[in-house]
């Protein structure tokens, strides 16, 4: 089913035909271009505090490096750390533009194919209240790089992890190229409970998730 069916699909269960009345579509711009600030919960820990509280708490990791020029050596030390083969596949992301790779790790870049272990990206925001990586889709960043190799690493900025989601969308409003195709919220490696409510990593996605903070220079 096309968009324009599913929208009509909505109109006419609101009864709705033609365009909306003019001040209708005033207010509506309105909230749009100023979304109302709705109450959201208060924590005492710094932004990046929170955020590595959360993430350990859904089963992920969590790393630091003082600069986007150690962000090789920390993905070295992840994987070494973990037995797994030096192999990765890389995003173009502006953070992860510029880096340079080790020579022990073999990198390549775009789309990953099945017997690739390892990914790394880089995410545009992290949302400290839940521990959550915010992600876009883009040519130099496919979506199948967060969800099919087993190990996901991402970098963030210190300087963008957010406090609650709603800074997010407020966010990505004011980007140059408008708001993204997709926009995927990661919290933790994927897991499910289906099977007989026993909890089982790696089911949809990545088993592990690592994540990189990058702090500001």
């Amino acid at each position: 089913m096309s968009k324009a069916e599913i929208l009509e699909r909505i109109r006419t269960s609101l009864h709705r035909r033609g365009e909306l009345p003019q001040g209708v579509q005033k207010s509506l711009r309105r909230r749009l271009r100023k979304p109302a600030k709705h109450i959201r919960p208060a924590f005492d820990e710094s932004p990046r505090e929170r955020l590595e509280a959360k993430a350990g708490g859904v089963a992920a990791t969590v790393a630091s490096c003082n600069h986007k020029r150690a962000i090789s050596a920390s993905v070295a030390e992840y994987l070494d750390a973990r037995n797994l083969p030096k192999e990765i596949v890389v995003s173009d992301d502006p953070l992860l533009e510029g880096v340079s790779w080790s020579n022990e790790l073999t990198v390549k870049h775009g789309l990953p194919g099945p017997s690739d272990l390892t990914s790394v990206t880089g995410a545009v925001a992290a949302i400290a209240e839940t521990g959550t990586l915010v992600l876009l889709s883009a040519p130099e960043s496919p979506t199948t790089l967060n969800l099919l190799p087993e190990n996901h690493i991402v970098a963030v900025r210190e300087s963008d992890i957010v406090s609650h989601q709603e800074d997010v969308w407020s966010l990505l409003r004011k980007r140059s190229k408008g708001m993204p195709r997709t926009v995927n919220l990661i919290t933790g490696p994927s897991r499910t409970g289906d099977v007989e409510q026993v909890l089982q990593l790696g089911a949809h996605g990545p088993r592990q998730l690592h994540v990189v903070i990058v702090e500001d220079d």
